[in-house]
């Protein structure tokens, strides 16, 4: 290959991951510049710690959202990440490949099933089950995190299930010649090696759970109180600008912005998370 055709192949690269990085910046550009007047005019402390949102009356708190956001997103965390790192070390370290070949497409479907369905799933069966047997009138936090547990599986246990399979061989083949039990292996030697990446899987778990619209609209009930209890109707951030948007205008339409930009911050961090995981792995593969 002549150095002209491969300067040729290193410009259009350049041009597409410069196309990435401009395309991200005017979103944020454009997301904070409608957004954040909104956010000016009410005062930062009492649009975020707000706790009524009745834009017919001018008034925009997020609290209730914010709260709702993280209930629903934190349950499904702790339901997703023990089946997901249980899946993927099952995956990695102890089925067989004919088990293998068969678990990690059925997982790999669920990321391809649309929102839509997941909601519809929780409509059908999963709401009125906790009305039933559980409590509430089934529109909760908890039908909410249940499926959206279902729907961060396949992220967890895809980069959980990399992220052990990483671990060198000699680590495991060294620990089972001292006496170590294969347990002991999983548990005391490839866990912890491979704890970065678990870690940056969990927090792109937890990215995908809190910017999901459909799914937790339909299960999660729309109430903008701040929940009690884990049977509470809640109405998260995304919920609440895909339920409003068709009918907001003017200032009403700008606070749904300002709630774009508390959400593009909570994302940010969440890249933060990750980098930092990353970096860690790097710095200690270094070592």
């Amino acid at each position: 290959m002549s150095k002209s055709v491969e300067k040729i192949i290193e410009a259009g690269l350049l041009v597409c991951a410069l196309s990435c990085v401009i395309t991200i910046f005017l979103i944020m550009v454009f997301i904070v510049a409608q957004g954040l007047p909104v956010i000016l005019s009410e005062g930062p402390a009492a649009f975020i710690f707000g706790s009524k949102w009745s834009p017919e009356h001018n008034i925009y708190g997020i609290l209730p959202m914010i709260i709702g956001t993280f209930a629903v997103t934190i349950l499904s965390l702790l339901i997703a990440l023990p089946l997901g790192l249980g899946c993927a070390m099952l995956i990695s370290e102890v089925a067989p490949a004919g088990v293998r070949d068969v678990i990690r497409p059925a997982i790999e479907t669920l990321a391809a099933i649309p929102s839509v369905v997941y909601g519809l799933f929780g409509i059908i069966l999963l709401v009125p089950f906790i009305r039933d047997y559980i409590g509430g009138n089934g529109f909760s936090i908890l039908a909410g995190g249940i499926v959206l547990a279902v729907m961060i599986l396949p992220t967890i246990v895809s980069v959980s299930e990399d992220a052990l399979r990483s671990v060198p061989r000699e680590l495991r083949e060294g620990s089972l010649a001292l006496g170590a039990t294969r347990w002991q292996v999983i548990t005391g030697i490839v866990t912890p090696t491979a704890l970065s990446g678990i870690v940056t899987g969990a927090v792109l778990a937890m990215g995908r759970s809190i910017g999901e619209t459909m799914a937790v609209w339909m299960v999660c009930g729309n109430s903008t109180l701040i929940p009690t209890s884990i049977l509470d109707m809640v109405r998260p951030m995304t919920a609440g600008i895909a339920l409003e948007w068709s009918y907001a205008s003017g200032k009403h339409q700008d606070a749904l912005f300002s709630i774009g930009v508390v959400l593009l911050i909570v994302i940010m961090i969440l890249n933060l998370i990750i980098y930092s995981a990353n970096k860690k792995k790097l710095n200690a593969g270094r070592m």
